[in-house]
């Protein structure tokens, strides 16, 4: 298997020989097949350290699909939570009545509004400045990528399960499913570095990067989870359906249902998970991470691809990335619909 995807890896590759990230971690599920490989260093500054096996990312909004879209989901099949729920009903503060369950999952809901000082903020100062903002006026009508839709559904889950939004995701995801290095508290030691600030937060590793998370703290559902490479390809053979777990997450119909777009719009959006179209036309659920990384799952194919990076480090923004991220996700879609 280490010859299939050759012209991914070959990509995947030139991001650490070009510099343009300090190293990658990847993986490829191809039926009962995994292969997964380590490049390059895990951090270039203050000190130069090599990238290994087991080391621990900040898989940034890869908590959205991984943890929260999936208690979400869990919810919604308990029926203590319907996909069409005014937010209301769980968040009293916030002022339109508009506003679904569905819209926050696809990002559908347009919000805006400028919270001044936002970084300097307590965590229940941040958190009803969010709560205050105001829908615009493409509601429902396209989709607009934003955070702070998954910071409400982690208040609505603290508000049904009456415990902190991190805490509730890893006693009801992370646990049930046996990801044993994917945690909230990871250990720093064992982490990939996100980013360098020399005249901010310093190497930020072992602390989540995400300034509203990091501000929010166990109230956080948007980012937060650190794990290394094994356990999020553990996370695709759970949403490949290849084990059944001791107590039941999500059955087997709840992930078929999510390859298709829920938007009403045609925004190729699923229920968290962003969608992409494969060679052959069939919908692949897809996601990043603003650290560096992609994740991709086809179930009727039973394929996925991770590929985890820290392309922050030691500086932002590094926009060159992106569009070799896409490349790379492309690439792959070509290479997985002709093995």
């Amino acid at each position: 298997m280490d010859m299939m995807y050759a012209k991914t890896q070959q990509q995947i590759k030139a991001l650490v020989t070009n510099k343009i990230v300090p190293g990658v971690s990847y993986g490829f599920i191809d039926h009962q097949q995994t292969l997964t490989n380590y490049v390059g260093a895990s951090q270039l500054i203050p000190t130069c350290q090599p990238l290994y096996a087991g080391q621990l990312y900040d898989l940034a909004s890869l908590t959205k699909v991984i943890a929260t879209t999936t208690l979400i989901l869990k919810l919604i099949t308990q029926h203590q939570l319907a996909l069409d729920d005014p937010i209301q009903k769980f968040l009293p503060t916030f002022k339109d009545q508009r506003v679904q369950i569905r819209h926050l999952l696809t990002h559908t809901v347009n919000l805006v509004g400028y919270i001044p000082h936002r970084n300097q903020l307590t965590a229940p100062e941040l958190k009803q400045a969010l709560l205050n903002l105001s829908v615009g006026p493409n509601f429902g009508k396209q989709v607009h990528y934003s955070d702070t839709e998954f910071l409400y559904l982690g208040w609505i889950i603290e508000r049904l399960l009456q415990r902190p939004a991190q805490q509730a995701l890893f006693n009801e995801v992370i646990r049930p499913l046996h990801l044993t290095t994917m945690t909230f508290h990871p250990d720093a030691k064992r982490c990939v570095p996100a980013s360098y600030q020399p005249h901010g937060r310093g190497l930020i590793k072992g602390v989540v990067h995400d300034p509203k998370a990091y501000v929010l703290g166990e109230h956080a559902a948007s980012a937060g989870l650190f794990a290394n490479l094994t356990d999020v390809l553990s996370f695709c053979r759970f949403m490949l359906g290849d084990w059944q777990l001791t107590e039941p997450l999500l059955d087997r119909t709840t992930i078929q249902q999510l390859y298709h777009d829920y938007t009403g719009c045609n925004g190729q959006r699923s229920l968290g998970w962003d969608l992409k179209i494969g060679s052959n036309g069939q919908y692949w659920l897809y996601h990043t991470g603003y650290v560096g990384h992609l994740i991709l799952i086809n179930q009727q194919a039973h394929q996925a691809f991770v590929l985890l990076s820290n392309r922050i480090h030691p500086t932002e923004p590094n926009t060159i990335f992106l569009g070799l991220r896409d490349q790379i996700a492309a690439t792959y879609l070509k290479e997985a619909a002709v093995l």
